[in-house]
């Protein structure tokens, strides 16, 4: 199991992902928490994936911090991943020991062109690791545990080329304060993802518009023609559908959007138009935000048969997908919802965390946070292996590459 969690910078752009995994389901195979809990160890899950991937799919130009625990960090980590090496941060905590073996291998990766972060280290660590943060690149800090004042002097004095990261980050009103006081140049958290709970706010005109269109073409039998005039309102929208339906054709192109529309059909239309308008409505928030919602859409899609829903697929697409309406248009989700006019049990799951549909949505918030012991809690009441949640985590992400 696999997930990537973004790292922000103070104007909430994506500067970095980690990657976060555990190989087995400690709860369906009990054994592996006895002595084959290190089978496989000395491999490295994050330069696995990477490699299968490829670096761009997962990151475009951005860092991947991977972990390192006190046995991987001796494998031979050059062989395992082909990527560059500077495109890579390995990440220690305080499991590896500042010892002279390990601080001599931390050397040597270093020398490999790796760059290094570290977390979990308490003030009291600072000291005993002096030699390891010597080579660091970038450290955690728990937001809520160490005084980013004093923290500031400290590494400002002995470590002024490492970036500091803030994490354990879970309010907006945290990251808020964080960033007011400054020090910190990367942020990790849950923050990201979390609704607006104060305040009233208006939804903008142009979302208005996207709104009406979501409304149609999510109504039964919906002209094509009608959805065609809405999208003509939106020049982006205009020029993606052209692209998307000239590309469709061999002997003649396609100037009209009711021709556009016609030959894309119903079914098409309809998914193309909540992925595209989404992706559209969701341009004045953070990058982030329109990425997890077409990865949960996309997720969500592939857990159907997995989770004994096979069929109910376009279902599942529209709960991953309107899963952050709430923070999109900044009210709560009952009323984003009453918006786009979505009921049944997409709406209840979204809204109640209830019906049917509900069991995928809690499983993908877990998996994003990857939070292991739920996950593999979760998996063996479904029964559902973990290699199959790997390779539906993979394509979700192999989807969103192409659709970038």
């Amino acid at each position: 199991m696999l997930a990537l969690i973004p790292l922000f910078d103070e104007n909430m752009a994506v500067k970095a992902y980690s990657v976060f995994s555990q190989r087995h389901n400690f709860l369906l195979n009990p054994i592996m928490l006895g002595t084959g809990q290190n089978d496989g160890s000395a491999r490295v899950d994050g330069l696995e994936l990477i490699e299968r991937m490829g670096i761009e799919t997962l990151s475009d130009d951005k860092e991947i911090f991977v972990p390192l625990s006190n046995i991987s960090i001796f494998s031979d980590v050059e062989n395992q991943c082909s990527a560059p090496h500077n495109r890579i941060v390995f990440l220690l905590d305080n499991t590896i020991p500042p010892v002279d073996m390990y601080i001599e291998r931390i050397r040597e990766l270093k020398k490999m062109g790796y760059r290094l972060a570290i977390r979990k280290l308490a003030v009291s660590d600072f000291e005993n690791y002096r030699e390891i943060l010597k080579l660091t690149d970038y450290a955690f800090l728990n937001s809520r545990k160490i005084a980013i004042d004093k923290a500031k002097i400290y590494f400002g004095k002995l470590y002024p080329e490492i970036v500091l990261c803030a994490g354990n980050i879970d309010t907006a009103e945290l990251f808020e304060e964080l960033k007011s006081v400054g020090g910190y140049q990367m942020y990790e958290g849950d923050f990201y993802r979390l609704p607006v709970t104060r305040g009233h706010h208006e939804v903008a005109p142009l979302k208005v518009n996207y709104i009406e269109l979501l409304n149609l073409v999510n109504s039964e039998n919906f002209e094509l023609a009608d959805a065609a005039d809405i999208i003509a309102r939106d020049t982006a929208l205009t020029i993606l559908l052209l692209k998307m339906a000239n590309r469709m054709t061999v002997n003649s192109g396609i100037t009209t959007l009711r021709h556009a529309a016609a030959m894309l059909g119903q079914k098409e239309l309809k998914k193309w138009i909540n992925t595209a308008v989404v992706n559209e409505m969701y341009a004045d928030k953070p990058s982030e935000i329109t990425r997890m919602s077409l990865l949960r859409a996309k997720f969500a899609e592939n857990l159907a048969p997995l989770f004994k829903l096979k069929g109910r697929e376009e279902e599942l697409f529209l709960m991953g997908l309107f899963s952050v309406l709430d923070i999109i248009l900044e009210k709560s989700m009952e009323e984003a919802l009453s918006m786009v006019m979505l009921t049944g049990d997409v709406s209840q799951a979204l809204i109640h965390g209830e019906g049917k549909l509900a069991p995928v949505l809690d499983f993908m918030l877990k998996y994003e946070t990857a939070d292991w012991r739920e996950i593999s809690r979760q998996l063996l009441l479904a029964e559902v292996d973990v290699d199959s949640i790997y390779h539906a985590y993979v394509d979700s992400l192999q989807w969103y590459r192409k659709l970038a």
